[in-house]
């Protein structure tokens, strides 16, 4: 899935959440789910995949990730439950 792409992982149903932006939503994905990714997702334990985006340009990924890390936590949970209601790990429908 090599297409710009705003991400929210949790660590659990209304957990600790974590937005992000990437070239290769599997790729980051997978380095999050595995720890090496140093830093927040690795010390919480945020590794859910529940929420995505893609656009057709980095350009327009990386605006939408700083409006969205700007967003409140009640927005962001808000965004995950009318795409996500069931909180699912989004994972296996990425990998195929």
């Amino acid at each position: 899935m090599k297409q710009p792409a705003v991400y929210i992982l949790a660590s659990d149903r209304n957990g600790t959440l974590y937005a992000g932006v990437t070239s290769d939503l599997l790729a980051r994905t997978w380095q999050h789910r595995e720890h090496l990714v140093d830093g927040f997702t690795k010390r919480y334990d945020v590794t859910m995949l529940v929420w995505y985006e893609l656009h057709a340009t980095m350009d327009t990924a990386i605006t939408r990730e700083k409006q969205i890390k700007k967003w409140n936590r009640a927005w962001k949970l808000r965004l995950i439950q009318e795409a996500n209601p069931r909180w699912r790990d989004l994972w296996p429908d990425i990998i195929g």
